[in-house]
């Protein structure tokens, strides 16, 4: 008798990568790592130069100027332009009545909502592929430029990127199970972003598509469907309002700075390949993919028409890009060979943002500057010259300081702002301009560089009457805008330069101000 003892045999393996699962339910530590870490690091590159050298944009300017007005008077304002900010100008309104008005009340709401974002991307990342990934998305989220340039900017757009990535994180949350409590916070969340600004709703068809590669179960797609009804409806009244005042982008001659958004593009198509699949039922590429690509291509699609493409209107796109950069980082880390390559690539990428950082937090890094041009037009003017804006549009240049131009008198202004319900104020007519300005000596001139409306009455008689009645007796470059003084034809009054390269009738500069805020 024999026996045939064989050894068993033995299998041949290769080791590779592991992934995790995005099914294991994280640990509470991994949670709040991939929360706090993200945020703590947005709010510290927030605060890090918010005040940009106590300086403010036409935008800004905009907001400032609104949130001093009472809520009724928003409303009012927004039945005839701008309803589409008309929410946040009520918000910043409120803040403005607890904390004070100043650049620091301005901006910060929009740090601490960007922080918000980051913690909701963090929390994205780890849920769809695991801590190894939603941290590093995380971290990813706030070093992007545009994120750390509206962070710090007074508008709207950094609340509207964390409402839609938390609501993100609810439709990523209630695919399993299909709550309906959880579908109401999804769609009470989109409405709000949507009613911050319009064009978040874009975000709600990137999401839409992300169901429809995900292949939910029915019942999940026809969750989704009315509640994207829901916030379709409730924004419906604000998109038909709005069209009406459609002249408030009809500044926007093409795409305004839409080269970030297609190298993004790019580069997260490319990163899709290393995301991991997960074994959840939405993955991390059918999410990332069309909130990265689908609101930008529409929006650019949609200016083939009627320009409408600006950057911001887009900003939340930066959470797709976030996602697919931090799964790229998770899966290059993990191949052996490349290891100190990663290291290596992630401290010059590090490096090479220290320059765009910094000029970020400049006043040169917005298209304008309201609050030199306020100093300028102060610096120029002398009590009882007059004040002329070549665009009714360019009064808000100098609604940074009131104090700037209260001793000069608006020569084309018939009704104020306030009073009128409206941004600039309401002119008068072209004649009454031409006469009035006629009756001065000395005229300070405001126009923005580069803009132009022609066939504009108000603006050609402007033009023409200071071609026939006055000259220019200096001008002065500032960022975005050119302020010059006019004085009429055979006026010799003594004239003292000042550095800025307008004329100074006293040499002595204006007080320095600390926080714009504190002089309205």
């Amino acid at each position: 008798m024999s026996l045939d003892v064989r050894a068993p045999a033995v299998a041949t393996t290769r080791t590779v990568p592991s992934r995790p699962s995005a099914a294991r339910t994280p640990s509470t530590p991994a949670r709040a790592l991939a929360v706090i870490a993200p945020a703590a690091l947005t709010a510290a590159l927030g605060v890090w130069g918010v005040r940009r050298q106590n300086t403010m944009w036409g935008d800004e300017a905009v907001t400032y100027q609104l949130a001093h007005r009472e809520l009724s008077q928003i409303w009012n304002t927004a039945q005839h332009v701008d309803l589409v900010h008309a929410l946040y100008y009520a918000v910043m309104r409120v803040i403005f009545d607890l904390f004070g008005a100043g650049l620091l009340s301005l901006r910060l709401p929009s740090v601490l909502a960007m922080s918000a974002a980051a913690g909701a991307v963090g929390l994205l990342g780890l849920r769809l592929a695991g801590p190894r990934v939603g941290l590093p998305a995380g971290l990813v989220f706030p070093l992007l430029p545009q994120v750390q340039k509206y962070a710090q900017e007074g508008r709207s757009y950094a609340m509207v990127c964390a409402l839609i990535a938390w609501a993100t994180y609810a439709l990523v949350d209630n695919v399993p199970r299909r709550s309906r409590r959880r579908w109401a916070v999804y769609g009470c969340t989109m409405l709000l972003a949507c009613l911050l600004h319009e064009f978040a709703v874009l975000a709600l068809a990137a999401h839409g598509v992300t169901l429809i590669v995900s292949r939910p179960p029915k019942g999940v797609l026809r969750a989704w469907s009315v509640t994207a009804a829901g916030v379709v409806i409730g924004l419906l009244p604000l998109a038909v309002v709005s069209a009406g005042q459609s002249e408030q982008v009809s500044w926007i001659g093409g795409p305004v700075r839409p080269d970030h958004l297609l190298v993004a593009m790019v580069v997260g198509v490319a990163c899709a390949r290393a995301a991991p699949r997960g074994q959840g039922p939405v993955s991390l590429a059918a999410l990332a993919v069309p909130m990265l690509v689908l609101p930008g291509a529409l929006l650019l699609t949609a200016s083939l028409v009627k320009p409408l493409f600006v950057d911001r209107y887009v900003l939340f796109s930066n959470i797709g890009i976030a996602l697919l950069l931090g799964a790229c980082l998770d899966h290059v880390r993990r191949l052996p060979r490349w290891s100190p390559a990663v290291y290596v690539a992630t401290v010059a990428a590090l490096i090479a943002l220290v320059p765009l950082s910094l000029s970020l937090r400049t006043p040169q890094s917005r298209s304008n500057d309201a609050t030199a041009v306020g100093a300028a037009v102060r610096e120029a003017g002398r009590p009882g010259d007059g004040l002329l804006y070549l665009s009714g549009r360019q009064r808000m240049l100098t609604a940074a300081d009131p104090e700037d131009t209260r001793l000069l008198v608006d020569l084309a202004l018939a009704q104020d702002p306030v009073a009128s319900n409206t941004l600039a104020g309401v002119e008068l007519a072209a004649p009454e301009i031409a006469a009035r300005m006629r009756e001065f000596d000395r005229i300070i001139v405001v126009r923005a560089v580069g803009v132009h409306a022609p066939g504009d009455s108000q603006e050609e008689a402007k033009e023409s009457t200071l071609r026939r009645h006055f000259r220019v007796q200096g001008t002065a470059e500032v960022n975005g805008a050119r302020v010059s003084v006019h004085v009429r034809e055979g006026s010799s009054r003594p004239v003292r330069r000042s550095g800025g390269g307008l004329p100074d009738p006293t040499g002595v500069k204006g007080p320095p101000r600390d926080d714009l805020g504190s002089q309205a």
